[in-house]
């Protein structure tokens, strides 16, 4: 039987960078091409196809819709193809990720689903890492990571998996004592509990419930969520959380502190250096994540 003819191997590879990565240039860098011998590639595809699949302006290239159509198309081809190629190569070695997490993100969202992914991919084993600054050990000793910040940089390719709102946590006695609404009075003789790295959760705590100049008996550092939450349970102060810790707490000790909607500052995001997309573990774990919908 005579073999389809197929269009080059490194004219597919280059356009489906372009899409994954969303940019021609950072398609020309993880290439380790000049953006002319990218664009010739990809012009070559389309030649092979007969199809428009990029609009050009200036440096930018926007998919077509026949461009969009011809990715969805054979984007998951190719897929199967890296993973028939892949699984012959491994021989049944384990898929080893080098993952940053969060300690609260870890044991509050990810570890009771990870029973899912060793069902789903049993060769898929993963490090965990909950030392701090992830960010600038991603592409280094960590392979991706998810991280509770602003924004991340641009460098890297990131995901939100969430929204928001921060919630003033304490004691169920202490949430008695304080009363369903703020007074300056008695906020200002509290202790309050936040996490290190997020300290402008408490300035949007605190312009929420209309005390932007409240100054409290003092602030207490953690670098651990669980901690901090811990402590609140124990009455040791206002713990300044995300809703979704205080309601993935389950624990009857804790109360939330008047109900006021504040918008948080921060959101957890997955993030990787677009390259690392490429190798099958962090694709496996990235694309499990999305659709767990942790």
């Amino acid at each position: 039987m005579p073999v389809r003819r197929l269009p080059p191997l490194r004219a597919l590879e280059a356009f489906v960078r372009v899409v994954r990565l969303g940019s021609a240039k950072a398609a020309a860098n993880e290439l380790a091409l000049s953006p002319s011998a990218l664009s010739r590639r990809v012009a070559a595809l389309e030649d092979f196809t007969g199809k428009r699949l990029f609009t050009r302006q200036h440096q930018a290239m926007k998919l077509t819709d026949e461009g969009q159509a011809f990715y969805n198309a054979i984007g998951p081809k190719l897929e199967e193809l890296a993973e028939a190629v892949e699984a012959q190569i491994d021989r049944g070695q384990v898929l080893r990720l080098h993952l940053g997490v969060p300690t609260l993100f870890g044991g509050q969202r990810l570890f009771p689903r990870l029973p899912e992914l060793r069902k789903l991919h049993p060769r898929l084993h993963i490090d965990i890492d909950t030392g701090t600054h992830p960010e600038d050990r991603v592409g280094d000793t960590l392979d991706a990571a998810i991280v509770l910040t602003k924004e991340p940089d641009n460098a890297f390719y990131r995901v939100q998996l969430d929204h928001n709102k921060v919630y003033g946590i304490v004691s169920q006695e202490m949430a008695a004592e304080i009363g369903p609404v703020p007074d300056k009075e008695t906020l200002s003789k509290q202790t309050f509990l936040i996490h290190q790295d997020l300290p402008d959760s408490l300035d949007a705590w605190k312009k929420a419930i209309g005390m932007p100049d409240l100054e409290p008996a003092s602030i207490d550092k953690f670098d651990s969520g669980q901690l901090v939450l811990e402590a609140a349970a124990q009455g040791l102060g206002i713990a300044i959380m995300h809703d979704d810790h205080f309601r993935r707490a389950h624990d009857d000790r804790l109360a939330r502190l008047f109900d006021i909607d504040v918008e948080s500052p921060y959101r957890y995001w997955f993030i990787c250096k677009p390259k690392a997309l490429e190798t099958r573990p962090v694709r496996i774990f990235h694309e499990w994540l999305l659709q767990a919908g942790l």
